[in-house]
């Protein structure tokens, strides 16, 4: 908008303004979250409807109405019983609702018959995480990661709601094989961009191994943040290295992995890695989309397990964190998972113990923080440094004056944490060495190590 079309300019002499903005009504939402007997999902009830609520608002939906249902059985038409149903569909009419939320996993024969019964537009739990994707992807990998896993997602249920890829197709898609059924070419199209998009993103794989093998030649190791959504992983993470990445009490805040270096207490430089928060029953397409952005948690020397201990369901969030680590992989016996108990701050502190709270497995430490106030913070850096070491060697090698690049590649791959008064001739040098370094350490200083 021009100067002059601004309504508060003072240079406009004060007539209305040319153009009025509109915004988008507001869709008005009604949530249900049924459990039907012996489908428990470890969550409580209550804490499922808060969690799901969240994530209607997360995109701004007019919540009308949230509720819980107990179902004795899943019906295969609707999934719940014609008694919630018809109640259900009076209250819907009723409150003239335009979207139906189910957090549980719907079939499409089941989403149909609940449009058609209520007359509201039904979205299960996988299609709202999506939804909430798709506004939050901001860049043209994430992007490109939200539409594919929608694309999988579409292409399950065979809804023909992708007519508008045919104009993404240069003009040709309304050119039909003979005898080809609707679903068929909705098939065919959705195949096509799917494959499309799976070109897409392994050239942005590829150029992301480039960049790796960059940060790999210099020799930092990775420490990754991950966490259940709005555990306060960005905080952690801003709070460390002083970055600027959006945090906010809200959930799926960021998609994007950001990295950036981060100085441990005695001088050894890590990247640190903030990734995408997990949620419980995350879709597996997109964790299949999103798994090339989570290599920085496969591959990293050190994972940092953020936990919002002032939730109450926060020992079930971590189990679905580890569920979703270890489908990628990710075990603690391989990797050094340090548990950062963030919003301590926000606890009452009756004398009780958290420990209870450390979920089942191998844990490098224990850190209890808040990225507000500060606390735990000097601790969570003395943490990672030491985590780092138990898998380091420590060893004396004795460099001539000379050999400027010898020490060069020392400062470069390994940690310098001692250094003797040098004679004449040459320095001994006390270093940590990682495994990942160690046989190129060998193969260059293996004739030179002191006793």
């Amino acid at each position: 908008m021009s100067s002059h079309d601004d309504p508060e300019d003072p240079h406009d002499g004060g007539g209305p303004a040319h153009t009025i903005e509109s915004k988008p009504p507001v869709t008005r939402a009604g949530l249900i979250v049924p459990e039907a007997r012996g489908h428990a999902t470890g969550h409580p009830l209550d804490a499922r409807l808060d969690e799901f609520t969240g994530l209607a608002r997360a995109i701004d939906l007019d919540v009308v109405f949230a509720e819980t249902l107990k179902l004795r059985e899943i019906r295969p038409a609707t999934y719940i019983g014609q008694g919630h149903l018809k109640a259900l569909t009076e209250r819907i009419k009723q409150e003239e609702i335009d979207l139906l939320l189910v957090d549980a996993p719907i079939s499409p024969i089941q989403q149909r018959n609940l449009e058609k019964e209520t007359g509201a537009k039904v979205l299960d739990r996988t299609a709202l995480i999506l939804e909430i994707f798709g506004e939050r992807a901001a860049t043209r990998e994430a992007v490109l990661q939200v539409e594919l896993a929608h694309l999988r997602y579409q292409k399950s249920r065979l809804v023909r709601s992708w007519t508008h890829l045919e104009r993404q197709r240069g003009g040709f898609g309304f050119l039909r094989r003979p005898r080809e059924t609707p679903i068929e070419s909705d098939r065919r199209l959705l195949q096509d961009r799917i494959r499309l998009l799976e070109e897409r993103l392994e050239k942005v794989k590829q150029t992301r191994t480039q960049q790796k093998g960059r940060r790999d030649a210099a020799s930092l190791p990775v420490v990754a943040i991950v966490g259940y959504t709005n555990a306060g992983k960005s905080s952690i993470f801003n709070a460390l290295t002083g970055a600027g990445v959006f945090a906010k009490d809200l959930l799926f805040a960021t998609l994007d992995t950001t990295i950036r270096k981060l100085e441990l207490p005695h001088g050894r430089e890590v990247m640190l890695s903030d990734t995408v928060g997990f949620v419980s029953d995350l879709p597996t397409d997109l964790v299949a989309a999103f798994r090339a952005t989570l290599e920085e948690v496969v591959e990293a020397d050190v994972i940092l397990h953020v936990r919002d201990v002032s939730n109450p369901d926060h020992p079930a969030q971590a189990q679905d964190v580890l569920k979703v680590l270890g489908d990628l992989g990710v075990a603690a016996d391989k990797v050094p998972l340090i548990e950062v108990w963030n919003k301590v701050d926000l606890l009452v502190h009756d004398g009780s113990s958290l420990g209870a709270a450390l979920p089942a497995g191998k844990t490098a430490a224990v850190v209890e923080t808040s990225a507000v106030t500060g606390q735990g913070l000097d601790d969570l850096r003395l943490a990672i440094e030491a985590a780092l070491a138990q898998e380091s060697r420590v060893f004396r090698v004795r460099i001539p004056h000379s050999d400027g690049a010898d020490v060069g590649w020392l400062y470069g791959h390994a940690e310098i944490i001692g250094r003797e008064d040098p004679d004449e001739e040459a320095q001994v040098y006390e270093v940590r060495v990682d495994p990942r370094h160690a046989a190129a350490f060998t193969n260059r200083f293996g004739d030179r190590l002191a006793s």
